[in-house]
């Protein structure tokens, strides 16, 4: 795929359906399956990103993920996350979700947690088992979130975020709270 999911095939009008790439262990592709099936009790490990978003003053982006959800709804959590499409590149899916999810631009995009991985189980039942790459990046311009994406968000001090983490974990997604505690450790005080 040329990393159009979710945009109509030329010609048909039909919405192509968004394939996850499967991984082994050590990270190898071995196939494909259809986001909408792949998340269950039994979710396979898949290719997966997570994106933290500053803005020009230092602030982090938080979003409430939207009530319509399959996972986590209405939990807050890190700006975007998203699945590359088979063979595209991993910063290409992150500026793509940036604009489907957010409705937004980003620059200076750096890949800060290239092995992250975790596996979490929701109140569901539903697992997310992701190879996880982390990145940090600054907004461009203003954001305009998706609805089916997004309930709201905030723009919050690191400080304020590392209290948030440490006082109310239960508020938050488990890998945005992990990933925020592992980008800390890496970049210390200063974020970009």
């Amino acid at each position: 795929m040329d990393g159009g999911q979710g945009a109509a095939d030329a010609g048909t009008g039909q919405n192509p359906v968004e394939q996850v790439v499967l991984v082994s262990d050590d990270g190898a592709a071995l196939g494909t399956a259809d986001k909408a099936t792949v998340h269950t009790a039994e979710t396979p490990l898949h290719q997966a990103f997570s994106c933290f978003v500053f803005d020009t003053a230092g602030r982090v982006l938080l979003t409430r993920r939207a009530l319509s959800k399959k996972t986590w709804p209405g939990v807050w959590t890190n700006a975007l996350c998203g699945h590359p499409g088979p063979g595209e590149p991993l910063a290409a899916a992150v500026h793509r979700r940036a604009a489907e999810e957010l409705g937004c631009r980003l620059r200076d995009l750096t890949t800060v947690l290239p092995a992250y991985r975790y596996r979490a189980t929701d109140a569901s039942g539903v697992v997310e088992n992701e190879i996880c790459p982390v990145f940090t990046a600054v907004l461009t311009g203003d954001l305009d979130p998706a609805a089916d994406e997004v309930a709201e968000y905030d723009w919050v001090e690191p400080e304020q975020l590392d209290a948030a983490v440490a006082g109310v974990p239960f508020m938050f997604s488990p890998w945005m709270q992990e990933e925020w505690q592992l980008l800390r450790a890496a970049t210390g005080p200063q974020q970009p």
